[in-house]
């Protein structure tokens, strides 16, 4: 039964990564799809090429997933296993929770976090095993990834905001057809690092947790044996799921989340793509440049600290950003604060919602 419900997690995280690709493809084409640098096919092929682009660099110019290791830290699996609970079932109540939030907030058109759903999960799953107890998440992290909630925006808005300034000012001898020509092309550089930056961080998050349930999962694994000589003599499945702790990865791991959350982002997100596009504030292709940049550079800097942060939250910074240098009044402060209003919401309503999920999967199993 143990094994099954691990296959179980593991399909439900493939899905969330897709969906997650699916949610967010937005954010990282909006502005190269609004200054019509690319057709919105085309740039939903160009962010899915860089999101898998960033499995590579990941493993072999930064060498570690950094933000799997904090994500897969968020639950104590022993205060949860020390309940009589199954760490397995939170996984599931957490992963139902955020794919139920992100197939509803795609339907409104609100450009929520996917990572903040996945994190309001698993600490809503982990509470309802434990009957509330607190001990049983990692609230030093949770505390961290909830500021970040604000401080990732405002780093956002601050780094769009000074290399928009300073952009402006290196080309204002510069004749505005011949700009807009320069800045289309270099916003596809802009756009494939934003993409990257989307890949090392989101599909990080549900490595997290795939490598928290095989965890949770070794003394079944070791205690199954498969009567299939390919699976044991051949594939020696067995090593590739044992594993020691939360940094110890297998390569299938990070391949299959990068790959869905690749495949996820062909998906698209078109009503997310016209809130992000042009309802904050209208995009040229200085801006568009600029605020991709400031979100790339955001993005890798919160990868370094292996702080997992709502991409959605930190270009949507930027452009809020990018819009005050022409004036306060240049974005559209009613869209911004609903959007706020989704962003705070999203980690109790998920906690919630994964809340009633392990409730009904209790009775179930």
């Amino acid at each position: 039964m143990d094994l099954t419900i691990l296959f179980v997690i593991i399909g439900l995280a493939i899905l969330f990564d897709f969906l997650n690709g699916f949610h967010d493809a937005a954010n990282s084409i909006a502005t190269v799809v609004t200054t019509k640098v690319l057709t919105p096919v085309q740039a939903v092929l160009w962010a899915a090429f860089f999101n898998f682009i960033a499995f590579f660099i990941a493993k072999f110019i930064i060498g570690e997933f950094g933000v799997a290791d904090t994500i897969a830290k968020i639950i104590k699996e022993d205060v949860v296993t020390s309940f009589g609970a199954n760490p397995s079932l939170v996984i599931i109540a957490a992963l139902s929770a955020a794919i139920t939030w992100n197939i509803l907030t795609w339907k409104l058109g609100i450009p929520s976090s996917s990572s903040h759903t996945l994190i309001g999960g698993l600490a809503g799953g982990a509470l309802a095993a434990t009957g509330f107890d607190f001990s049983s998440i990692n609230g030093s992290i949770i505390l961290t990834i909830i500021a970040f909630i604000f401080v990732a925006p405002f780093i956002g808005l601050f780094a769009g905001n000074i290399i928009n300034i300073i952009t402006i000012n290196l080309c204002r001898n510069i004749k505005p057809h011949k700009a807009d020509t320069w800045f289309k092309r270099l916003q596809l550089v802009s756009s494939a690092l934003l993409s990257i930056g989307h890949g090392l961080n989101d599909s990080q998050k549900v490595m997290g947790v795939i490598t928290f349930a095989l965890l949770a999962n070794q003394t079944a694994i070791i205690n199954t044996d498969m009567d299939n000589w390919f699976l044991n003599d051949v594939f020696h499945w067995k090593d590739w799921f044992i594993t020691t702790d939360s940094t110890d990865i297998h390569d299938w791991v990070p391949i299959v989340c990068f790959t869905a959350i690749a495949i996820g982002t062909l998906g698209g997100g078109m009503k997310i793509l016209k809130t992000m596009g042009n309802k904050i504030t209208k995009i040229t292709p200085i801006e568009g440049f600029t605020a991709q940049t400031a979100s790339a550079i955001t993005l890798f800097f919160t990868e370094h600290i292996k702080m997992p942060v709502s991409t959605t939250h930190v270009i949507t910074g930027s452009i809020i950003g990018v819009g005050m240098t022409k004036r306060v009044s240049a974005v559209r402060w009613g869209v911004t604060i609903s959007l706020l209003w989704a962003w705070i919401l999203t980690i109790p309503v998920s906690a919630l919602i994964a809340t009633g999920f392990y409730f009904l999967l209790n009775l179930i199993f």
